[in-house]
């Protein structure tokens, strides 16, 4: 037990600086990076016949869906492209949420082959899926390409104090990974490898907060990661470069080094229509809550200089709310507060959303 406490704890800890972890100057700074991202949107199809899980993209499901766009660096445009491509694909059926992924790769290697091991000590793919949005109440799943998978849930982000459930499993999960090239042999060139993972609905349905499998239109926020390490060839094996970072290569940036800010993860869209007859529909919301993530992180900056919580939305340091979206109001609550803004919904209609201390999101 003592030594689980302290391969968590050093899990945590190492969240704080590396491994799509927390490198950001202040809630201030991070903010004024994060929000000129405009999350990715991507309609995913029901599945027109079965997928099989075995690392290979070859069933005629998986090639009648369109792929997201090529990854980019996690901080977004402000920093160089890839080296090497990666690319998701998304289905679903009455029983899994189903993910593949392509990953261009000169070199495959990987190390550890046991589950719930910190995988991105070696090159990996990621999967992070927040059923309802609210931030809170979300799943992460690792893999390497010796298939081997850590799976956790967070009852919230790590900012806002976390935990890392690294207990949780997932019940009837299906990974798979196909290796074009071969494994671990630093002697040739390889093209790279591929992930095929099943999520069943039932296990996501845990802590979903809502029904499965989703409702025709409903989107979900999902975000995927690929962590690359420098490696040199040593005595003809793979070896991490000295004092080099891994590269953190994501299909939403996220704007800061760090994947554990769920408000800036892509939209999925579920449907049931034909494959190619669906537009994406971005999130009508989505000019509100930028809004109210903003004044998240003044509250944030605020409190740390302060010890305190502001009062009032004229003690903060604010940018001129868009016209389109309604004056916040910014009432104190037990150990916090909340933010709440109202606007009008496609259909007319007035919404409320509203944030809190800890960064959850919901609307009413």
């Amino acid at each position: 037990m003592k030594i689980y406490q302290l391969r968590l704890s050093w899990c945590l800890m190492f969240f704080t600086w590396s491994g799509g972890g927390w490198l950001a100057a202040g809630p201030v700074e991070d903010w004024a990076r994060m929000s000129p991202i405009i999350p990715q949107g991507y309609v995913c199809y029901h599945a027109s016949n079965p997928v099989k899980i075995d690392g290979q993209l070859d069933e005629a499901a998986w090639q009648a869906v369109p792929w997201t766009e090529n990854f980019a660096d996690i901080e977004g445009a402000a920093k160089p492209s890839p080296r090497f491509r990666t690319r998701a694909k998304m289905l679903w059926d009455a029983e899994y949420f189903y993910v593949a992924a392509e990953l261009e790769e000169p070199h495959v290697w990987a190390t550890l082959t046991q589950h719930d091991t910190v995988i991105f000590n070696d090159n990996d793919f990621e999967v992070f899926i927040d059923p309802d949005g609210d931030s809170h109440e979300y799943y992460e799943f690792e893999i390497n390409a010796l298939n081997t998978g850590w799976d956790l849930r967070l009852k919230k982000p790590y900012k806002d104090g976390g935990p890392a459930l690294n207990e949780w499993e997932i019940p009837g999960l299906k990974t798979a990974v196909h290796i074009n090239g071969t494994l671990n042999h630093p002697g040739d060139t390889d093209i790279g490898w591929t992930v095929e993972i099943a999520f069943p609905w039932k296990a996501l349905a845990e802590f979903a907060g809502r029904p499965v499998p989703p409702a025709e239109g409903e989107q979900w926020r999902v975000n995927f990661s690929r962590v690359e390490w420098l490696t040199d060839i040593v005595e003809g094996k793979y070896r991490k470069q000295p004092g080099k970072k891994e590269d953190n290569w994501v299909w939403s940036p996220q704007g800061i080094i760090d994947m554990h800010r769920p408000e800036k993860w892509g939209y999925v869209q579920f449907t049931h229509q034909p494959i190619g007859s669906v537009a994406f529909a971005p999130d009508p919301a989505a000019a509100a809550k930028n809004q109210l993530h903003q004044i998240y992180y003044a509250q944030r900056a605020y409190q740390e200089k302060n010890g305190r919580w502001a009062t009032s939305l004229g003690q903060l340091t604010l940018d001129t709310a868009p016209k389109t979206i309604g004056t916040p109001t910014l009432k104190s609550s037990p150990g916090g507060f909340e933010v709440t803004v109202e606007i009008k919904s496609p259909d007319g209609k007035i919404q409320h959303c509203h944030i809190r201390q800890d960064a959850r999101v919901w609307s009413d």
